[in-house]
């Protein structure tokens, strides 16, 4: 296990590298952060906007550039924002509590609705909970993500005034949002649930479980889950770092104060250290998701484990 996660670790090494090299270079391509500065700033000179740059440190070759974020991420220092100089390793303290929360949230609601779901499609599968329950992943797949918290917000917020409709106040502030991703992965889920468990459910250790007189609840959810939980758990795993990074449409949506907000603003002003910063974040937060799918692997199955 000690080589394997030596190796893993030094995989991501390079992963690391080669997704902030390339996001150093696309993101300059957006356009000047000088000029974005400078206006309403009145007429700017070239030599202006050529200071502006040399205070941002944007008139070194871009090599050394990416070379100084680099000895910075060693020490756990993200640079500092455009914008008013403010730490990028502060903002995204401050930003990923709210990201991690909402995703775990969301995945925690999909896992809860989609299993017993799945489950029961597949005991009844070619008759009517079977065919209901797949008309309406059909349906929930169809749903655009901004279309169904937009619905939320006017319904819950607006109509009836339970719920807040925006901002992260508490736990009702929570509903709405995980309430909607978790819809959008549950239409997902429930067909990989299905799938997975009518491959399980013939298998002859299930038989030999029902002759021993278990009762079915500790049949399906016991043995025939159990067994079958190795792909559900590589989906779900890569599913979490999938909502990390994809959640930028529902913070927005909600005003929820998260990564998503947060790369979303950097853009917009073009604050090339913010950006860099959340994607390394994202990325390496992706990549811990799949060494500890890989490692439950083993906990789940032992047959993994001899391997």
């Amino acid at each position: 296990m000690a080589r394997f996660l030596l190796y893993r670790i030094f995989q991501a090494f390079f992963v690391i590298i080669a997704v902030t090299l390339i996001v150093s270079f696309a993101i300059r391509l957006t356009g000047d952060p000088a000029l974005m500065l400078s206006q309403g700033a009145g007429s700017v000179t070239e030599e202006d906007l050529a200071n502006i740059r040399e205070a941002l440190g944007l008139n070194q070759p871009f090599l050394a550039q990416y070379m100084d974020f680099l000895k910075g991420l060693l020490v756990g220092d993200l640079g500092q924002s455009f914008m008013g100089g403010i730490s990028v390793s502060e903002l995204v303290a401050r930003a990923l509590p709210a990201t991690l929360a909402l995703a775990f949230t969301s995945l925690i609601v999909s896992i809860v609705i989609s299993i017993p779901l799945g489950i029961k499609a597949a005991t009844s599968r070619g008759r009517w909970p079977d065919q209901l329950i797949r008309i309406l992943s059909l349906v929930g797949l169809s749903f655009p993500n901004f279309w169904l918290a937009i619905m939320l917000v006017l319904l819950f917020s607006i109509t009836f005034s339970w719920l807040p409709p925006s901002g992260m106040e508490g736990f009702a502030s929570f509903i709405m949002p995980a309430a909607t991703m978790g819809i959008i992965l549950t239409a997902t889920n429930v067909r990989l649930v299905r799938t997975t468990m009518l491959e399980t459910l013939n298998a002859q250790y299930v038989m030999v479980a029902r002759a021993k007189g278990l009762s079915e609840n500790v049949v399906l959810y016991k043995h025939a889950l159990r067994n079958c939980s190795i792909p559900l758990i590589t989906y779900f795993g890569l599913q979490f770092g999938g909502l990390l990074g994809g959640i930028v449409v529902i913070e927005r949506v909600f005003n929820w104060p998260g990564l998503g907000t947060l790369a979303f603003d950097a853009v917009a002003a073009r604050d090339y250290p913010v950006l860099q910063g959340v994607i390394t974040v994202l990325s390496m937060l992706i990549i811990s998701i799949n060494l500890i799918v890989d490692i439950a692997y083993g906990l789940v199955d032992p047959r993994m484990r001899k391997g």
